[in-house]
């Protein structure tokens, strides 16, 4: 299949800092790669890498097709790009802003508005084009930003958190447009974030830690690491349970989901582990409402592949 961006064993240090560590990613036209990972994993970095903010240390690049090293701005030509802190010029109304980017990035003539009337009505800000930039809300403001990245119409589209700081609704919305945008645009999009849920939208997810490349699967295939491991638990007080069940037999991870607990149980001992923390609640005075097990997120997975990264529990 043709990659729309292909990365190739890439390196980036800063000193002796190894920011990105000899990785790979490829990403096919209509696919969507999510790249997770914590605070300092490279996440940044790996993609001011691809779409040529930052010289390569090594490996090779090529977006559409176009060696970064050799025809920068040709694969600039084709990269939509959407930074953590997109800087809009407040002064300017939606429609400016939008002709101020579509000719930074050569779009010419009458095309230009054509363009952004379309791109502005992809995003749902059509009605607020007169609007000025400073006077939208923080989610208009990101739609105004995906809206600039694609006004040149890109093959690839390069998104670094684009969703953070934003209320849960508005970040539901935003990815609304980014799947409509893939299956009705058939762009490559590459999308760091923090968060689990946006990740398992993704076709496929590649955990950074340390500038490594930890994993690389279907958000199915990661989940399966975990199946039948995981048990749910709810109950009061959550955090006098927690140091309970903490030290069961065969309970190697407690973590707080909201307002209940997720466990995670060794290999083939999930029934037998909820079978004791049963017997717990009828020797301790703990109001133990409810244990189960539940399908695995990919937190989960996240969560146990950094303590096995770290030296296993």
């Amino acid at each position: 299949m043709e990659q729309f961006i292909d990365a190739n064993e890439i390196s980036k240090n800063f000193g002796v800092v190894k920011a990105v560590d000899t990785i790979s990613v490829r990403v096919s036209p209509g696919e969507i790669y999510g790249l997770v990972g914590p605070d300092g994993a490279g996440k940044t970095t790996a993609i001011r890498l691809l779409c040529g903010a930052l010289k390569l240390d090594k490996g090779s690049i090529r977006i559409y097709g176009y060696d970064i090293a050799r025809t920068l701005e040709k694969a600039r030509e084709c990269i939509g790009y959407l930074p953590q802190r997109f800087s809009l010029y407040e002064d300017l109304t939606v429609l400016e802003n939008l002709r101020f980017f579509a000719e930074v990035r050569g779009v010419r003539g009458d095309f230009w508005k054509r363009r952004a009337l379309e791109i502005l009505e992809f995003v749902h800000l059509e009605e607020f084009r007169n609007r000025r930039a400073g006077q939208l809300s923080g989610g208009m403001k990101q739609k105004l930003g995906l809206a600039a990245a694609l006004v040149h119409q890109p093959k690839v589209l390069l998104l670094d958190e684009p969703t953070t700081g934003v209320d849960p609704v508005t970040r539901q919305d935003f990815w609304k447009l980014i799947i409509n945008l893939v299956g009705e645009m058939k762009v490559a999009v590459l999308i760091s974030t923090p968060y689990m849920d946006e990740a398992a939208r993704c076709h496929r997810v590649g955990f950074l830690r340390q500038g490594r490349m930890m994993i690389e699967r279907t958000p199915q295939e990661l989940t399966k690491i975990l199946e039948g491991r995981i048990l749910e638990l709810s109950g009061k007080p959550l955090r006098a349970i927690r140091q309970a069940v903490q030290a069961v037999s065969d309970v190697e991870a407690v973590q707080l989901f909201g307002d209940r607990l997720h466990l995670r149980a060794r290999q083939g001992t999930a029934d037998a582990v909820i079978e004791r923390i049963q017997e717990l609640k009828v020797i301790s005075n703990l109001s133990i409402e409810r244990i189960r097990k539940v399908p695995v997120q990919l937190e989960d997975v996240f969560i146990f592949l950094l303590e096995e990264a770290d030296g296993g529990v």
